[in-house]
């Protein structure tokens, strides 16, 4: 089921409570937003690390990697953040189903009021205003029809035998500066059982005071993708990346080391001699502090 989203930024796989209402209310949430109060933004503050973290989540094995620090491999491509935002909010220029474009609401399109979309690993589908989200089912289910019903009110389901990979359309995200982030089925589907699969796209994206829309993306279109959230330089990005490989780490002295998603603590402990481990010990005790 969806997670909520989590305006820090960042999200574990536990929770409970109503954000902010009850004590248990952060459970599972480690603070890596832009906020001065962040994780992130304290251990910079210390001299520790830079303001640059990265996740590839891994939905076909499982498990992933985190890292804090500059990634120096894969290469990365970025688009800009849009500046005075509470959560990681970017420009979303176009979408298309296989090529064929699917029209934005002006407010998506042009950033109007403070709509525009919101990159959020906290939750776990994608929502889109109402509008959105039936042109691009539309155009999905016109490439490969198949006969939609509704599951706990919330899911448009299907029966389906075949391969989805090759018998559904991938969905492409154009942002500003030419940055496209390709959803392929195996993404954008999920099975309740054998043969019966959904859509995570979801229908429902949130709106403002001043009633610009506005897209979340969570999980559904970052997996299987190295996902680099760069504050210092206010850009965000990403690239499909096998998440259960490896990736290239500067650390705080600017030494690259070789992160692995199998074992993070001993993959980086054996070049830094210790330094990541001694960041994720002050990550685990400052999040069991906002946990306890």
């Amino acid at each position: 089921m969806p997670k909520a989203a989590s305006p820090n930024g960042w999200c574990g796989s536990n929770q409970s409570g109503q954000l902010g209402q009850t004590d248990s209310a952060v459970d599972g949430i480690m603070g890596f937003g832009q906020a001065n109060t962040s994780i992130l933004s304290q251990l910079a503050a210390a001299g520790s690390v830079k303001r640059v973290f990265a996740h590839c989540l891994d939905n076909v094995n499982g498990g992933g990697i985190f890292a804090v620090g500059e990634v120096e491999s894969p290469v990365v491509k970025t688009t800009p953040l849009v500046p005075n935002q509470v959560h990681y909010n970017v420009i979303l220029k176009g979408i298309d189903v296989d090529g064929d474009p699917v029209d934005l609401p002006p407010s998506i399109a042009s950033f109007g009021g403070n709509g525009g979309t919101i990159i959020d690993s906290g939750t776990t589908l994608a929502y889109l205003p109402e509008n959105l989200y039936n042109s691009l089912l539309k155009k999905i289910t016109t490439r490969q029809p198949v006969k939609l019903h509704m599951v706990q009110e919330t899911f448009a389901c299907f029966s389906f035998t075949s391969n989805t990979d090759k018998a559904f359309p991938v969905v492409n995200l154009h942002f500003e500066d030419s940055l496209k982030l390709t959803v392929h089925p195996h993404d954008y589907l999920f099975s309740l059982r054998e043969d019966m699969y959904c859509f995570g796209w979801q229908s429902g994206g949130m709106t403002t005071q001043d009633g610009s829309d506005v897209i979340l993306l969570g999980d559904l279109v970052l997996s299987n993708k190295l996902v680099v959230y760069d504050l210092d330089n206010e850009v965000i990005g990403w690239v499909d990346h096998n998440c259960s490989s490896s990736i290239k780490v500067k650390d705080g002295s600017g030494a690259a080391y070789s992160l692995k998603a199998d074992n993070l603590v001993q993959s980086a402990s054996s070049v830094i001699n210790g330094t990541l481990v001694t960041l994720l010990s002050i990550l685990i005790s400052v999040f069991y502090t906002f946990t306890l």
